[in-house]
């Protein structure tokens, strides 16, 4: 069997943490610790994120979408794929070392994805955008830190409390979709999420997205034009830190 190779580390931001770059032929993998985070022969569920939340927003004409987490690409070529041309894609990925593998190890993954016109490609915190733009998308999808229950960044839990639900809530146009991703099922977000206001349908998907490998979990949460929740002010949360 080939071993594996490590092709580069890169330092989380916010966090004395490491993700490593492991490459065994032409499989891809990024780790934290022993945990495995991502595995290019498992793009299931990850793509299933974006279509499934397309799906909910078909009708609109140009639809504004937010990813939070580049990865190894799999949702934002999912997205590129069900997505119309009038769609604007904007991809939220907090470690730059990633965008780099994307362009550099692994760029036969991504093809040429990033180079989309439709595709915005920023370095940041995804919660620093949805804090900072209110009524804007009509997705939001969160592929960020292992879902609610996170291994990479405490500061990552405050995207899944109620509050950051709320103010995710609040970036999404009336009857716009936030999607959320997670390694498995969690009945204290699934109330969160209805705490928020949100309508809320839960997928369980496989990770190879062919019947086979874990089963991951999707929520489909749609901001329902008749239950807005008050935009909370992102100033008075992090006065409360």
């Amino acid at each position: 069997m080939i071993p594996w190779e490590k092709i580069d580390t890169a330092r989380i931001p916010g966090s004395e943490d490491e993700l490593r770059l492991m490459r065994r032929g032409r499989e891809y993998s990024i780790k934290l610790g022993t945990n495995e985070l991502m595995n290019s022969r498992l793009s299931g569920s990850e793509a299933a994120l974006a279509t499934l939340a397309a799906k909910r927003i078909e009708k609109v004409a140009k639809p504004v979408v937010l990813i939070g987490g580049l990865g190894m690409g799999f949702t934002l070529r999912a997205a590129l794929g069900v997505l119309g041309s009038k769609a604007k894609i904007v991809v939220a990925e907090l470690v730059p070392q990633v965008v780099a593998w994307a362009r550099g190890p692994m760029a036969e993954l991504f093809g040429d994805s990033l180079d989309d016109p439709r595709v915005s490609i920023q370095e940041v915190d995804v919660a620093r955008l949805i804090e900072r733009n209110k009524l804007t998308y009509d997705a939001i999808l969160l592929d960020v830190d292992n879902g609610p229950e996170g291994l990479t960044r405490k500061a990552n839990d405050a995207l899944y409390d109620v509050w950051g639900l709320r103010t995710a809530q609040s970036a999404l146009r009336p009857g716009g979709v936030l999607a959320v991703w997670s390694s498995g099922p969690n009945v204290k977000f699934t109330k969160s999420l209805r705490q928020a206001g949100f309508a809320v349908n839960e997928v369980a998907v496989r990770a190879t997205g062919r019947g086979g490998g874990a089963r991951h979990v999707i929520w489909i949460a749609t901001n329902e034009p008749t239950q807005p929740s008050p935009p909370p002010d992102a100033r008075a949360r992090r006065s409360r830190r």
